[in-house]
């Protein structure tokens, strides 16, 4: 009877365990948990982001419940976690441009309406940095009843961008119909596949 009740606990034990871990991605090493606005969050997924062969940077995805699919993402209306670490230098500029052209080629024209002024400022906030070097990271949380915060290498950029419209917007880059990257959107979502070489 020991015996059963032993092996019924550990069969529950083993995938929270496994599903717990901590995740290196290209020698960058995510925690597989976070705290934003004081909810413990999980990691969902994290993975690489390539142009061509090369290795842009990794990113990880928290969320307060595990999700499978880009509209349970972007359903989920609790705290929410995007972290991005570079992988090679990066013109700031460049970076704000890309994220509003992915912003806008993955949302309707009402969607971008509503979310333009924090497009527009996260466009300046990397366009004020200048250069995003490899090892340096940014990360961009949604608290509710706060809106969307912006780090970069940890330090606080400024006030909440409020709509609540612009961090789904965001994260459309990633989990959108026509993401940066096919392979790091799967990865995001914790869906395994071989990447195509």
């Amino acid at each position: 009877m020991r015996g059963l009740l032993l092996a019924a606990v550990l069969a529950v034990a083993m995938p929270l365990s496994a599903s717990a871990q901590n995740v290196e991605v290209a020698g960058v090493k995510y925690e597989s948990a976070a705290e934003v606005g004081g909810s413990k969050l999980l990691l969902n997924g994290a993975g690489i982001r390539y142009k061509a062969f090369f290795k842009v940077y990794t990113a990880g995805l928290y969320l307060n419940a595990k999700a499978g699919s880009s509209d349970a993402v972007l359903g989920n209306n609790g705290p929410k976690r995007i972290h991005i670490q570079m992988l090679r230098e990066i013109d700031g500029n460049e970076l704000g441009k890309l994220f509003t052209k992915g912003m806008e080629e993955n949302s309707t024209r009402d969607e971008f309406a509503k979310a333009i002024s924090g497009v527009l400022r996260i466009a300046d906030i990397f366009s004020t940095k200048k250069r995003l070097s490899s090892g340096e990271n940014f990360s961009i949380e949604w608290v509710p009843g706060q809106g969307t915060l912006v780090y970069v290498n940890g330090k606080l950029q400024g006030e909440p961008i409020k709509e609540p419209e612009f961090y789904t917007v965001l994260l459309k880059i990633w989990l959108g119909r026509s993401p940066a990257d096919e392979q790091l959107k799967d990865a995001l979502l914790g869906v395994k596949r071989e990447r195509n070489r």
